[in-house]
């Protein structure tokens, strides 16, 4: 399961030891995406993690790639201006990575092309004998379509190409990969573990790593959440209907030929909210079916069970329960009220759902509970777990959630203004709707210490 079965102070499973995964490919193959989407995962499980980018780390020492030497990403014989630059980018990376560690970091992912045996043997062993686990983690592709995309996407974006014609600096790309391809040795060392898995995988956290990498993609998709309709009734109708027109709009596609795949939990309220995108998808309808789209119910995505503080407020929860009150307050993430989940047990309990997530390659609306969004909010844009209680998931909003190579783009959209939500900021600017929600109203009295996704007023 994706979330560790217990938590520690320090936020390390000790008997999983310290993991360095050690990138390995030829430019424009996805290994940076690879790395923040596994970087993403790893925290969202509790575990202390850092990605340390070769290229990254480079501009910000020696800045962009016109300020290099000619010869600096071609092989064969070198200048010592160029050879000590290299050195010194290689030395600072790996600084980076020791810093980390010292400081009680468990997992480490160093992005960079890592493409000549020598070089990484020398890793593997340099990091290898003071007791880290290498584990190498190569990334391929032979599709040009996926290749181009890559670097019209992602590299000729990047400051070292600033100011380029685009298609220039597609093709300086190109002759870089070529350079790199004639001396690129591929993986297969037998004395490392890789994702190849010539060697076997040692122990619980590694093999976690290696059963996310085979379920992830790298396809360009988006993903929204929205919370459920306020309750069966003409406001719930309105509210459902806003939500699919909002959407087929903001999407700018095609909605009878982009497809959008649609999650909702069991619960016939989360259903309900789903309802007219089915009726617009329906072939039957006069003029033909409006959108193209897939609901799928997904049990796991229940509302956290609060278990005896069901119906409470926050204030009756001080009252009745100040002993639990006082431990929730102090670690509202992992703290079990009696016969309730903590938002720990929600995680646990969502990782089927977090897995097919990375697996679905479609556009993705996730009609959910609050607690269910803000769990997977958490893992998406990458917030530490103890963030997770006091996400801000506002009804009326539409949040939107673009996974990039370089981080994640999120914003959210308002909608909609009915009971449960209204549109403003600072006081007065909500309506509790229903104020024996625990925790909802919980998360509604740290609006201050929340996480805010950036914010736009859309509604008509």
């Amino acid at each position: 399961m994706v979330a560790p079965l217990y938590t520690t102070a320090s936020g390390l499973l000790f008997h999983a030891g310290k993991i360095l995964v050690v990138t390995v490919g030829l430019p424009a193959r996805g290994k940076t995406h690879i790395s923040r989407a596994l970087e993403r995962y790893l925290r969202w499980a509790g575990i202390k993690t850092q990605v340390v980018s070769l290229g990254d780390y480079r501009r910000k020492s020696l800045g962009d790639a016109q300020k290099l030497p000619p010869d600096y990403f071609t092989f064969g014989k070198k200048s010592p201006e160029t050879l000590e630059l290299r050195q010194k980018v290689l030395d600072g990376c790996e600084e980076l990575i020791w810093e980390f560690f010292n400081a009680g970091g468990q997992c480490v992912i160093y992005d960079a092309n890592n493409g000549r045996r020598e070089q990484r043997q020398r890793v593997a062993e340099k990091f290898g004998k003071e007791g880290i686990h290498v584990v190498i983690l190569e990334s391929t592709c032979d599709d040009p379509a996926v290749i181009e995309r890559n670097i019209r996407s992602v590299k000729i974006s990047s400051p070292d190409y600033r100011s380029w014609d685009p298609d220039l600096a597609v093709q300086d790309y190109y002759n870089r990969i070529r350079d790199h391809e004639i001396h690129y040795e591929t993986v297969d060392e037998l004395d490392v573990p890789s994702i190849r898995i010539v060697n076997n995988v040692r122990g619980y956290l590694q093999s976690r790593i290696i059963f996310f990498l085979m379920n992830i993609h790298n396809r360009y998709r988006t993903i929204y959440f929205a919370r459920i309709d306020p309750d069966l009734s003409d406001i719930g109708w309105d509210y459902a209907e806003r939500l699919k027109d909002f959407v087929l709009e903001h999407r700018g596609l095609d909605p009878r030929t982009s497809r959008l795949v649609i999650w909702t939990s069991a619960r016939r309220r989360s259903h309900h909210t789903a309802w007219p995108f089915m009726v617009a998808a329906d072939p039957k309808q006069p003029g033909g079916p409006q959108c193209n789209v897939k609901v799928i119910e997904r049990p796991q995505m229940s509302e956290i069970n609060p278990g005896v503080w069901d119906g409470l407020t926050v204030p009756d929860a001080k009252r009745e329960y100040p002993e639990e009150w006082g431990r929730f307050v102090k670690d509202p993430y992992t703290f079990r009220a009696p016969r309730a989940e903590s938002y720990h047990d929600l995680s646990v309990r969502l990782e089927p759902t977090l897995i097919e997530l990375e697996r679905e390659q479609e556009d993705l609306l996730i009609i959910g509970h609050a607690s269910v969004i803000r769990c997977l909010l958490a893992y998406l844009i990458g917030l530490p777990p103890s963030e997770i209680p006091a996400i801000e998931v506002a009804r009326g909003d539409l949040i939107e959630v673009v996974p990039a190579s370089y981080g994640v783009h999120s914003q959210a959209y308002h909608f909609w203004d009915g009971p449960g939500r209204t549109h403003g900021e600072g006081e007065g600017g909500y309506e509790e709707r229903d104020p024996n929600n625990f925790y909802e109203n919980y998360a509604e009295d740290t609006r201050e210490k929340k996480h805010r996704v950036g914010y736009r007023d859309d509604a008509k």
